[in-house]
This record gives C-alpha cells, structure tokens and sequence, in this order.
C-alpha cells in the first residue's frame, strides 16, 4: 500500500458526508493557516463530462473523446482532460470549505500546477485541501491553498495546484 492510500485510508476514504468548514472571517482563517481542511466527497469522472468538457474547449484529441481508439491506446480507455480536472476545484473545494465574512472572493490566480497521472474514464476524484499561507495586500487578503485532486485507489494524485484566492473585507 502506497503512502498516498494509507493517508486516503486515515482521512476518510468512506464518504465525506459532513458539511464544509465554516471560516467566520479573516481571523479563523489565519488561524488555520498550515492546516488540512479536508476532503470533499468522491465525484465520478463520465464520459458524458469528459464530451461536454471537449465541446466546451475545443479539445476533441481522441485520448479523451474517442472510446474505442482509446482502448487500444496507453491508458486502454479515455482519459480526463487535465484542464477538466483542474476546472473542477470550485466545485469540489466548496465541499469542504466556506469563508464567510468578505464583500467579495475571486479566484487570483495559480502559482503552480501539475497533473501526475491522468484520470481514466469511471474513476472517482476528491479534493483535499491545505491553508498554506495568508498575506495582507493592499486589494485584500490574498490565501493559497495547496490542492489535491486524489484518484480512488490510485498510487499517485491526479493533480496538485497552488491556487491564490484575493479576499476583500
């Protein structure tokens, strides 16, 4: 067993089936700093989102949207778009945290992404994610995170992004 399943194990491969951490302003999400939030639920990757995802993007390569050349290919069946997975973080990050306390959040940006293993049509994908750090700015407080996008019995993760949130009180 990988250290990736031992941890997926220790922190809930059941069912998340909770509600996602509140943070009541500025000052509970500083205090979290350096912490693990949590996971969200699993979420199943169709082939139906994958096609949607294609159409969406213009990205039609046939690793993801073409079964039956694909069951010949590396992966022996169709794949996620990286960027498709990456687009789920809203989604699956709003399962396990809500911040309160702001006029306004936008997304800011990414220091740094990478998608270690592709994710095969079927599989389940959860997000965990870590408080790295706060800064005060002059527009807000700007918060990243450190997210990992987990495959359900997989050895490696399917993606880890730093992502940069600008809060303003």
């Amino acid at each position: 067993m990988t250290d990736a399943q031992r941890e997926s194990e220790a922190h809930g491969a059941e069912s998340r089936g909770s509600e996602p951490r509140v943070f009541e302003g500025p000052g509970q999400v500083e205090a979290a700093i350096g912490t693990h939030i949590g996971y969200s639920d699993w979420m199943e990757i169709t082939q139906e989102r994958i096609d949607a995802f294609a159409d969406a993007t213009g990205d039609h390569q046939w690793i993801h949207v073409d079964p039956d050349r694909a069951a010949t290919g590396p992966y022996g069946t169709t794949i996620a778009h990286g960027y498709l997975t990456l687009s789920l973080l809203p989604e699956l990050g709003a399962e396990i945290m809500d911040i309160r306390g702001f006029s306004m959040m936008i997304n800011y940006g990414l220091e740094k992404v990478r998608f270690p293993a592709a994710v095969p049509v079927g599989s389940r994908i959860r997000a965990g994610i870590e408080l790295t750090s706060l800064t005060r700015k002059s527009s807000g407080l700007q918060l990243t995170s450190t997210v990992t996008v987990e495959i359900e019995g997989g050895n490696r993760p399917a993606l880890v992004a730093e992502t940069v949130r600008l809060m303003v009180e």
